[in-house]
């Protein structure tokens, strides 16, 4: 047997050599031909250029190139209409052309909804208190700021500004007090000295009297709504933790860009990355609980209190609109976070407290993606037994593939292997008599009642699992990270998760799976596939520890118990969407669906099962697809939690909506 397992597997090399070798015979034959048509076509373009006819006609076909244009534009304008016409010019593409022209164009607001805004009356009259710590702002920059706050259609607030301001910049305290002659919710406390932004900041929170507390740093600008957006969250869904999605703009105001749209409240992302940052407004019973600013933590002094406040809050509300730009200097950390080095120090420690407040043990390091997102290494408890379980119908080589790289590569000792042999040949079961010898890895048959069912397959393996973990697995994968058990293990240990999914990779070194987003793709859809493995993903979201609604079974490990706790899979999904429905019964529940892209497999795409190419198939798959609009509706209509209602759903790759 072990004969035959190497010739099959240096037979599928050779035919895969031979095929790599034509390829790259053809793109050799391919480019040799454009380079010579490229060649002679830049000889021909040349001499036509250094002729005496082309040098003479060139006013001519200056003329004719212009009536051309015109006569184009009135048949265009003819034929949509002169309206329609100038909204598809000025309107933003929501791709990657996020850019507005000036900021009067983006913040003005039309006056049917500016007037709807400030004649809105709320069951309660919510005060806020803006928080903005001033230090040497430029002029310009500050009264932009204080306009934007002057703008807001939700009135009832106040701007609590303390200066340390250095005696080369008194002027700050002229221009705030010229505003306060005019609008005596300005209120203004000069410091004797720059406390530093955690002291100074605490300084303005000593001067508010409001309900809620607003952070807003002294150069940037809020949208006109925003307040009013904020009361309506907390009027409607008694918040107490709100924030919005948020832009960039740059020093000179010429446009926004880079929006950055957010998913709602996930604690395994805001470990990994402070993503909730801006605008951030909290109440002050929340505050006393959690409290203020700490000196300690300046350069991450948001993070570390953005981490203490959502501990003790009770309702977090995303509003998922742009209701604040942040400006993008040479030394901000917003341009370039090597510019404030100590945040990057101060972060991991912000980190590490807050895992020690919650009662988790790990350690927290900066990742090479950027250095203001973390690692989390959790400290393993104990050490529990893993079970494995793999479904398999023949395909030998891919599950000798399969086995020898859990068995060669794994730094996790403790873990048996179950696969759940399914009908295969005589051939598959001569391969299952060289594994006898290995004491971790037994072999139980699955006798169906039909036709294939991936479901009753892996709830069959379930029963005889021995572990406290279920590690389900396909078998045309292949190991690459060592320690894939232990990263994922860390996170499903935790008492409030239920599953933890793994990165995966095409043989190409393009994404598989980053996990899943509901909605995309009409159903549902892999983050970023399709792209290099490299990649950082939507704002680093294919590099770090982070929540979701879903993650491919290919590989996903589930708590034994939370399993049972659900009734497994649900086999009326015998093929398609059964692991999707198996987390959202799992979140159901109450528990986090995690995703660490620390451990990495290649996949080699349900080569076990084959396409949906027999009618067959092809009534059984749509059958599920609606079965699975018919189970989940409610939970498709309302969109992804983790995702955001700007991000297109006709793509996996996280760009933006259209229209």
């Amino acid at each position: 047997m072990a004969d035959m397992k190497e010739w099959t597997e240096l037979e599928r090399l050779r035919r895969k050599n031979e095929k790599l070798e034509k390829e790259v015979h053809k793109l050799q034959i391919s480019s040799a031909r454009q380079n010579e048509t490229i060649n002679r076509l830049n000889s021909d373009i040349a001499s036509i250029k250094n002729s005496k006819s082309w040098k003479i006609t060139k006013p001519l076909r200056a003329i004719a190139s212009l009536w051309l244009l015109i006569v184009k534009a009135f048949y265009f304008f003819k034929r949509n209409g002169f309206k329609a016409t100038l909204r598809r010019i000025f309107k933003r593409s929501a791709a990657n052309q996020y850019v507005s022209s000036s900021f009067d164009i983006f913040n003005r607001i039309p006056d049917k909804v500016r007037q709807k805004e400030e004649n809105a009356v709320f069951d309660r009259e919510v005060k806020f208190s803006i928080i903005v710590p001033l230090y040497n702002t430029p002029e310009n920059l500050l009264c932009e700021m204080i306009d934007s706050v002057k703008a807001q259609t939700y009135k009832s607030w106040e701007l609590c500004l303390a200066d340390g301001s250095d005696d080369e910049h008194k002027y700050v305290e002229k221009i705030v007090r010229d505003y306060i002659k005019n609008d005596n919710r300005i209120k203004y406390k000069r410091l004797e000295k720059n406390l530093g932004i955690s002291e100074n900041t605490n300084a303005c929170i000593d001067m508010a009297t409001g309900d809620y507390i607003a952070l807003f740093d002294h150069d940037d600008i809020l949208h006109p709504s925003a307040l009013y957006k904020y009361a309506e969250a907390i009027c409607k869904k008694n918040a107490d933790f709100i924030y919005c999605d948020e832009d960039k703009f740059d020093e000179l105001g010429k446009g926004f860009y880079d929006p950055f749209f957010k998913p709602d409240f996930a604690p395994d992302n805001l470990r990994a990355n402070n993503y909730i940052c801006h605008f951030t407004v909290f109440s002050r019973e929340l505050m006393d609980k959690a409290g203020k600013f700490r000196k300690e933590f300046d350069g991450s002094q948001d993070h570390d209190i953005i981490l203490r406040l959502t501990e003790k809050a009770q309702n977090i509300v995303h509003i998922p609109e742009i209701l604040y730009h942040w400006r993008v200097s040479k030394v901000s950390v917003a341009s370039d976070p090597y510019a404030k080095p100590y945040t990057i120090q101060a972060g991991i420690n912000a980190v590490s407290e807050h895992l020690e407040r919650i009662g988790l043990k790990g350690t927290v390091e900066s990742t090479p993606v950027h250095p203001n997102i973390y690692r989390i290494r959790y400290e393993i408890k104990d050490n529990p037994l893993v079970s494995i379980l793999i479904p398999n119908y023949n395909h030998i080589s891919e599950l000798a593939t399969c086995i020898d790289s859990i068995r060669e590569k794994s730094t996790y000792e403790n873990y048996e292997i179950i696969i759940i042999e399914n009908n295969s040949d005589k051939r598959t079961f001569e391969y299952y008599d060289t594994l006898k010898d290995d004491p971790k890895i037994k072999v139980i048959v699955y006798h169906p009642e039909g036709g294939f069912n991936y479901s009753a397959i892996n709830n069959f393996g379930a029963k005889h699992a021995n572990g406290d973990y279920l590690l389900l697995l396909n078998n045309d994968v292949e190991i690459i990270s060592p320690d894939w058990i232990e990263e994922m293990l860390m996170l499903c240990q935790r008492d409030e998760v239920g599953a933890t999914g793994a990165k995966l990779y095409y043989p190409d070194d393009t994404i598989q799976h980053a996990g899943v987003v509901l909605g995309v793709l009409t159903l549902a859809g892999h983050s970023f596939k399709n792209q290099p493995r490299e990649t950082p993903g939507y704002f680093g979201r294919a590099c770090y520890q982070q929540d979701l609604t879903a993650c491919t079974a290919a590989c996903l490990m589930v708590k034994k118990s939370v399993y049972e706790e659900i009734g497994g899979f649900d086999e009326k999904f015998a093929v398609a969407f059964n692991d999707i429905d198996l987390c959202m019964r799992i979140r159901q529940k109450g528990y986090l669906i995690t995703f660490t892209p620390f451990a990495e497999l290649y996949h080699y795409e349900s080569k076990s099962r084959g396409i949906e190419d027999t009618p067959e198939k092809v009534a059984r798959f749509s059958g599920e697809i609606q079965r699975f609009f018919d189970k989940w509706d409610k939970e498709l209509k309302a969109g992804d939690p983790y995702y955001n209602p700007n991000l297109t759903l006709d793509r996996e790759d996280f760009s933006l909506r259209n229209g």
